[in-house]
C-alpha cells in the first residue's frame, strides 16, 4: 500500500518513489558487481540504524535505496572482460583521440559503475555503442565529433 504522504509524529514526509531501473541489460563487471555487493551492505546497515532510531525519513530513504541496490543485484550479468585487445569489447580500456586533438582514454563499464571523471563509461552510452567491435586505427563518427581508436586494452 503507497500512501502518499505520512505523519511521524508532528512532522510529515513524503514517500519516495522508487528509482526507475534500466531497460537495459545489467552487464557488470567483476568489479561492478563488487561495488553492488558493498552498497547493498552498507545500505542495510544504514536501514537498521534508522530503524533503531526510528527515524522514520530516513528508514524510507535507506528502503529505496535498498530496493534498487537489490534489484541490481539480482539482474547482474557479469562479464569478463576476453584478453582480446585487438578488438573493443565491453571491459575494454580504450584510448581515442578526437576531431580536435583531444585524447582520452576510459574503460568501458556497466551503468551502475560509469563514472565519466574516474575514467569509466557505459556500455550503453553512444560512444562505447560506437567503439565496441573497433580496433586501433578505426575511425567513427559520434554525433557531429569523428574519433580515431588509438589503444585498445
Amino acid at each position: 500500500m503507497s500512501r502518499a504522504f505520512v505523519k511521524d509524529g508532528e512532522q510529515e514526509f513524503e514517500e519516495m518513489p522508487d528509482r526507475l531501473i534500466s531497460e537495459h541489460p545489467n552487464l557488470v563487471t567483476p568489479e561492478g558487481l563488487a561495488q553492488i555487493e558493498a552498497e547493498v551492505a552498507r545500505l542495510n546497515v544504514e536501514f537498521a540504524t534508522a530503524q533503531t532510531a526510528r527515524d522514520r525519513t530516513a528508514i524510507a530513504v535507506a528502503a529505496r535505496e535498498l530496493r534498487y541496490w537489490k534489484a541490481r543485484q539480482l539482474s547482474a550479468e557479469v562479464v569478463t572482460p576476453p584478453q582480446d585487445s585487438a578488438h573493443i569489447h565491453f571491459g575494454s580500456i580504450v584510448t581515442i583521440e578526437r576531431g580536435d586533438g583531444r585524447r582520452q582514454t576510459f574503460r568501458i563499464v556497466g551503468e551502475d559503475e560509469a563514472n565519466p571523471l574516474k575514467g569509466t563509461i557505459p556500455y550503453v552510452a553512444p560512444l562505447a555503442r560506437a567503439l565496441v567491435g573497433k580496433g586501433v586505427g578505426d575511425v567513427v563518427r559520434v554525433g557531429d565529433d569523428q574519433v580515431e581508436v588509438l589503444t585498445v586494452a
